[in-house]
């Protein structure tokens, strides 16, 4: 994990608005306020690509926090993972530029729930990440939608079906099942 400490940081400030503010609905936008950092900086003097990636978990992050579902998750043995995600970018976030990052839930299926994330400068898009997620338990094996919706007290009926573009990429992109081989061979 690159960003430990604003990871760490991101966390603690979360946690706080959870105390100050109270939970927010799962489906909320989320939004915190980010800076761009020399460390997040590439040799072109804009933000690294791969850094979005990672600034986009504090996203998740926050979410997670002040949904209650961290604590509700961590209780349970349940944790989230990426499954796919695919980002496109826009404008170029510079030096010390101060960028909006706002999450959402954006759908979910029988298997995993999709994720929005957005780099926003003054309500522009600058950069935008689509992400699928899955639920695993520290027990082994996957976690049902379904019951992690149950678990937080969100009616199902109320979370969008992934649209039809969504379903395909998870497919199109999906590599084997970790028990099948999956054998790096080129063509």
């Amino acid at each position: 994990m690159n960003v430990l400490w604003r990871t760490i940081l991101q966390l603690w400030l979360s946690r706080r608005r959870l105390r100050r503010e109270g939970t927010v609905a799962p489906l909320s936008v989320g939004r915190i306020r980010l800076t761009t950092l020399p460390t997040d900086l590439d040799v072109m003097g804009h933000m690294n690509n791969g850094r979005y990636l990672s600034l986009f978990d504090l996203g998740r992050f926050d979410l997670l926090m002040r949904t209650g579902m961290w604590d509700l998750l961590r209780a349970r043995g349940w944790y989230p993972v990426v499954a796919n995600s695919t980002i496109s970018y826009r404008k170029s976030l510079n030096l010390w530029q101060r960028f909006d990052l706002e999450s959402r839930v954006i759908a979910a299926d029988d298997r995993a729930v999709y994720l929005e994330h957005r780099a926003v400068v003054g309500g522009e898009i600058y950069a935008r990440m689509v992400v699928r997620a899955r639920f695993v338990k520290r027990s082994g094996g996957v976690l049902a939608i379904a019951e992690l919706l149950q678990a937080i007290g969100q009616d199902p009926a109320e979370v969008p079906a992934p649209e039809e573009w969504m379903t395909r990429w998870a497919d199109d992109v999906a590599l084997p099942s970790t028990k099948a081989p999956a054998p790096s061979v080129w063509e």
